[in-house]
Order: C-alpha cells, then sequence, then structure tokens
C-alpha cells in the first residue's frame, strides 16, 4: 500500500471537517424541520453525544492504523479530530443545560451535575477534553516539554467514561452505546502494551 502524501493528508482533513461539521447542519435542519421525536431535547442531547463519541474513538483510532497501515502523516489528522470531539462534546452540555434544565435555571446545573453520576462522569469527561483541546497546539507542546504526553495520556481516561456515561443515561439499554463500549474497549486492548510499560 503506497504512503499517504502530505497533499493527500490535506485533502483527507478537509473530507474530515466536513464530515464533522455537515451533521451540525443535518442537526439544525431536523430541528427546523421537527423531524425529532415527540422529545426533541433528548433527541438533539443523545445526537450531540453521539457525534462527540464518534470522533473520540476516531481520535483513538487514528494511531494504530498509522502504526499499522505504515502510513505516519496519518497522525496530523488526529488533532483536528480531538478538537471537533471537543466541540461537539460542547454542543452536548450547551443541549443540556440550555435544553433540559433551561436558561432560567442554569443555576441548577451544578447541582444536576453532583447529584446524578451519569452527569458527574460527563463533565469529567468535558473537562479534560477542555484541558486536552487548550493544549493541543505546538506552542503548548513545546512549553509543556515531556509532560506534554504525560498530559494527553488522560484521553484513555475519557474513553472509559464516556461509554459508561452513555450507557448509564439511557433509560432503556439498547445496543448503540454498548457497540460504542465495545469498540472503545478495542481501542483501549489494542495499546496493552503501552500500559503494560507504565506498570514497569
Amino acid at each position: 500500500m503506497r504512503r499517504l502524501n502530505v497533499k493527500q493528508i490535506g485533502w483527507l482533513k478537509v473530507v474530515l471537517h466536513m464530515a464533522a461539521f455537515l451533521p451540525l447542519l443535518w442537526l439544525i435542519l431536523s430541528i427546523n424541520q421537527g423531524w425529532f421525536s415527540a422529545d426533541p431535547a433528548k433527541d438533539i442531547q443523545h445526537f450531540t453525544g453521539r457525534m462527540a463519541l464518534k470522533l473520540l474513538l476516531a481520535t483513538l483510532a487514528v494511531t494504530p492504523l498509522a502504526r499499522y497501515g505504515k502510513q505516519p502523516l496519518l497522525i496530523r489528522v488526529r488533532r483536528l479530530l480531538g478538537l471537533w470531539c471537543f466541540a461537539w462534546a460542547s454542543l452536548h452540555l450547551i443541549s443540556y443545560s440550555l435544553l433540559e434544565l433551561g436558561i432560567n435555571n442554569l443555576s441548577l446545573l451544578g447541582e444536576e451535575l453532583v447529584s446524578r453520576p451519569y452527569l458527574t462522569l460527563g463533565i469529567i469527561c468535558w473537562f479534560i477534553l477542555l484541558l486536552l483541546a487548550l493544549t493541543s497546539f505546538q506552542r503548548a507542546q513545546r512549553k509543556l516539554g515531556k509532560r506534554w504526553q504525560t498530559l494527553h495520556n488522560a484521553i484513555y481516561l475519557v474513553v472509559i467514561l464516556a461509554p459508561i456515561h452513555y450507557i448509564w443515561s439511557v433509560k432503556i439499554l439498547s445496543p448503540q452505546p454498548l457497540i460504542y463500549a465495545a469498540i472503545a474497549l478495542i481501542l483501549l486492548v489494542w495499546r496493552w502494551k503501552k500500559f503494560a510499560n507504565w506498570w514497569q
């Protein structure tokens, strides 16, 4: 298999940007056209949450695909996917805050996050993603040095907690959150050598 060149990676980035952005247009259209169920607030929350989770898993899949597919330049799309993951996670949080609680009841957000454990997991994931997004740029990498990789290993905690948050949040257990959890587990097991080295 031929290695991707810089120009091809550039086009791949365009495709990935579109893949992450177009669902937002579909979401807006669905809201305007009334395509959601009788509980559109829940539908919007689940849609934004699933998009964040898909992009999280895609971000984690980049490294093994680059390594085993012998495509080193593929690593260049990882930050792009990670930032889109954070954007959709932020939309997920905003949709819960505004649609579930209402703009007049935002003061209850802190209480809700503490009283509902699955929300606690969700906000932990969001704060980690925020920290990773803020430190994903080259300037932060240079400033943090070796600590940058240690910090960004926190993505593994998100990969563990986010599927649990999803499974815990649905009132009727369906195959979909279990599928996401299984994919997350596979991506973590794929890195077992890395985790084993941490314990040595």
